[in-house]
């Protein structure tokens, strides 16, 4: 065992890295022993030659024949997740979804590919306007973001065919979303908008006064769950939404591999945003909110900005990504001189997060960088310990980790894949989403469709 750099933290070494070079993405090809073994469950995980991808279904709990049978009651289930093309009372465009937390607002936008010309000459010009500025941006103003590679293309939602836009800005910039509804006369579009989170509360008397706007409010916990459903089951553009990491200890050999959630249930779903909620979901209509935890993305950049005079997400992540965490944390080898074999706790495991900043010495060699990276490893292992306690007392053996946490923060998906599988020694599985943190939107989008349909 190396004992200069801890395994959990060499697993989420160069994390910056692997996303630059495309693993959020794509998928690192496996050695072709692990290949050919591929079970061949899924039909939508296949290449643009119809050759099959390589995916996980071994936590699926599918049977053989099902596994082999595409019309199984798990997949008749899911199929009915998806929205009836048949629908006729259908909203009148723009057709949006919007969940407003506390730091970031998130917004899916449906733009629709299949307008007549019948339909875009009576089509008034402020619904063409949004339309334009939507879909003709990647930015919007200066901290408005489309995620372009998150598009997710020829969908048919009641009966339109088009493509889901997916829109994040930071919750301080709403007075001028608002604004901006306002100009552009949102309001006379006699359309209905879709809100979840804590803002639909906070900003509600905001979006009627200022901008003659009625928000309809969406629990986020039931926006979530249903919105992380839809995804799922229209899959990432031919590609499976939900992937894990396998090696997650061993950057040279760590694979990120795509993974078969056709039978979802039950799983521990952690919702990881400003704070922290964990779920116990059985269906998609039975699920309860287990526990949470103050101590997640808001502590993470609030205590970067203090400590390391950074501004953003981004450049906290940039800083993590460089910086070594056992410069601030205490070890068990810290303390023991190696490892705690009793109780099987690797001299490389941490024992204080941020225990050697009692020493002025350490204090005054330790660097921005190595700040961040202890903030980000200390906040990833609390999450990681929560979970694994609420799984076990569960009893649930897969564990689906969401939120704009994870947005681009490659380091912490590792660190918790590895922690996830390492602790219960192998029986919990760590599993992602490509979507992160825009499911409360979209289901927000669901609820619109729902509602109308329901008059």
């Amino acid at each position: 065992m190396d004992r200069k750099t801890p395994p959990i933290e060499r697993a989420a070494e160069n994390g910056a890295a692997l996303y630059a070079n495309g693993l959020q993405n794509g998928f690192l090809p496996l050695p072709s022993s692990q290949s050919n073994g591929t079970s061949n469950c899924c039909s939508r995980y296949r290449d643009n030659d119809g050759a099959p991808l390589p995916h996980d279904c071994s936590g699926s709990n599918l049977h053989p024949s099902e596994m082999q049978n595409h019309t199984s009651p798990s997949r008749k289930c899911r199929g009915r997740r998806r929205i009836d093309s048949g629908k006729k009372n259908r909203p009148p465009f723009p057709w949006f979804g919007m969940d407003i937390g506390g730091t970031l607002v998130k917004l899916v936008y449906f733009e629709p590919k299949d307008i007549t010309a019948e339909e875009e000459q009576e089509e008034v010009e402020n619904l063409k306007s949004i339309r334009k500025y939507l879909t003709s941006n990647i930015a919007y103003g200066k901290t408005g973001i489309r995620d372009v590679h998150l598009e997710l293309k020829n969908l048919t939602i009641c009966g339109r065919k088009g493509n889901l836009h997916f829109i994040r800005f930071p919750t301080q910039a709403m007075p001028r979303f608002i604004q901006m509804g306002r100009d552009k006369n949102f309001s006379s579009l006699h359309t209905t908008l879709c809100a979840t989170g804590g803002g639909a509360y906070k900003f509600e008397e905001e979006f009627r006064m200022m901008a003659n706007l009625r928000l309809h409010k969406v629990d986020e916990l039931d926006a979530l769950i249903q919105g992380l459903l839809y995804v799922d089951s229209v899959g990432y553009n031919g590609l499976p939404e939900c992937y894990c990491f396998e090696n997650a200890a061993d950057p040279e050999r760590c694979v990120k591999k795509p993974y078969c959630l056709d039978n979802p249930y039950p799983m521990l779903l952690v919702n990881i945003g400003s704070g922290v909620s964990i779920l116990a979901v059985y269906s998609k209509d039975n699920f309860k909110r287990v526990t949470g935890t103050s101590l997640g993305g808001g502590t993470f950049l609030g205590l970067c900005c203090l400590l390391t005079g950074c501004e953003t997400f981004e450049e906290a992540l940039e800083m993590a990504a460089k910086g070594d965490s056992t410069n601030v944390d205490k070890l068990v080898k810290d303390i023991y001189g190696g490892d705690y074999e009793r109780f099987n706790l690797r001299g490389s495991a941490v024992a204080s997060s941020f225990g050697h900043m009692m020493s002025k010495e350490k204090r005054d060699s330790i660097s921005k960088e190595d700040l961040a990276r202890a903030t980000l490893v200390t906040i990833t292992n609390n999450i990681g310990s929560i979970a694994r306690m609420c799984a076990l007392n569960e009893k649930i053996d897969r564990v689906v980790f969401v939120g704009n946490f994870l947005r681009i923060n490659m380091v912490s998906m590792k660190l918790l894949a590895y922690a996830m599988d390492f602790w219960s020694k192998g029986q919990l599985k760590a599993l992602f989403l490509e979507h992160e943190g825009y499911f409360g939107a979209v289901g927000a989008l669901l609820e619109l469709l729902k509602i109308t349909d329901d008059q």
